[in-house]
């Protein structure tokens, strides 16, 4: 039973991570329709606050601190910076490139966090130490991917000869080059601006530690906000939101339950049981499971541009993430040491008062 509930959290990233690579490939297939991206994000976190705000009420309404007017504001900026704005500029680089390429992108989330964590003291680094050394080389590795996928193309690796995959090829030539710089554009907004929600909810989990709630809240005012955006760009076309067809439906309740919804609370339970450097590790598993989806069904082009860069991407991100488990691993030995010190003083000298000793979970 005890092996059981450790292979627990294995098992819920793995799928949580097939469920995102799903959700890329039906996102691709939507805006191919002609879909709009800002009202595809209203209803999908439209979908995601209906879930979750019975859910949070329920299960924290004992336990959920006064609301206050900061923390509304707390909330409102990461509506814009973790759910509209961000997800807007993910729709455009998946409609403008491939739905594999974004991925790489995603991957770069926790360096790019790492380096934004720095001027606020949420994260340090030390040189002298192996896993300074090694955060630092990871990160140096991660931009050098991102680089690459950003500045190199490549050729094409799959020859389709199929009537579709030639429609494709021509299509692309004519305007594939604006296109996808369009979609890499974009594709570093989006990462900027979703590195950035990672600082923001930090501030949130410490003065309004209730995760159900705040998601509700945050998905509620991102939906507010994409409707908002939607109505100034389209000049009130009403025409635009109505859902034309089977897959339209079936994307907005997939994605807004299960993309924006389950998917973070299993997230979210796993930095629980995990940590957060468990979690972020199995990122590059989305970018694979969607190439297993997305090339030999929908005969997506793969680059060698996208290949080598993501390669680098990931050997960077677990470079990183050993330097930062590495970390923990010597804050908790030091502190074993230091109690057990404390306690063979305490044995030497009676009068001496029991120490107690605490770490914060960031571990500088």
């Amino acid at each position: 039973m005890r092996n059981c509930d450790e292979w627990k959290p294995f098992v819920v990233m793995v799928a949580i991570d097939f469920c995102f690579a799903a959700v890329n490939i039906i996102l691709k297939k939507v805006l191919e329709e002609g879909m709009n991206h800002l009202v595809f994000i209203t209803y999908r976190l439209s979908i995601a606050t209906i879930l979750l705000a019975p859910i949070g009420y329920f299960r924290e309404r004992n336990s959920r601190p006064r609301l206050t007017f900061r923390v509304l504001c707390y909330i409102f900026f990461s509506a814009i910076v973790g759910a509209s704005v961000t997800q807007y500029f993910f729709l455009l680089g998946i409609q403008y490139t491939s739905a594999t390429f974004p991925c790489a992108f995603i991957n770069m989330v926790p360096v790019i966090t790492f380096i934004m964590a720095l001027p606020f003291g949420l994260e340090s680094v030390k040189i002298k130490c192996k896993s300074g050394r090694a955060k630092i080389l990871g990160t140096l590795v991660c931009i050098g991917g991102a680089l690459l996928l950003t500045l190199y193309k490549g050729k094409a690796l799959f020859n389709y000869s199929s009537a579709t995959s030639i429609a494709k090829t021509g299509t692309s030539s004519s305007s594939s080059s604006g296109r996808w710089t369009i979609g890499v554009v974009a594709l570093i907004l989006g990462t900027l601006f979703w590195s950035s929600w990672y600082i923001v909810q930090s501030s949130i989990s410490k003065r309004f530690p209730c995760q159900y709630s705040s998601t509700a809240m945050m998905t509620f005012f991102g939906a507010i906000q994409a409707a908002f955006i939607s109505f100034s760009i389209q000049h009130h076309d009403f025409s635009i939101w109505v859902l034309k067809g089977k897959l339209p439906i079936i994307a907005v309740l997939f994605s807004g339950m299960i993309g924006s919804g389950l998917c973070f609370v299993g997230m979210s339970w796993c930095v629980k049981k995990r940590g957060p450097v468990f979690t972020a590790a199995f990122s590059p598993l989305v970018q694979i499971m969607a190439a297993m989806i997305d090339i030999p069904i929908l005969h997506e082009q793969l680059h060698l541009g996208s290949v080598l860069g993501s390669m680098l991407v990931m050997m960077g991100l677990y470079i990183l993430l050993w330097g930062k488990s590495k970390e923990i691993q010597n804050c908790v030995i030091k502190l074993v040491q230091d109690s057990e010190q404390s306690q063979q003083t305490k044995e030497q000298d009676p009068e001496i008062q029991e120490a107690t000793v605490s770490c914060d979970y960031q571990c500088h």
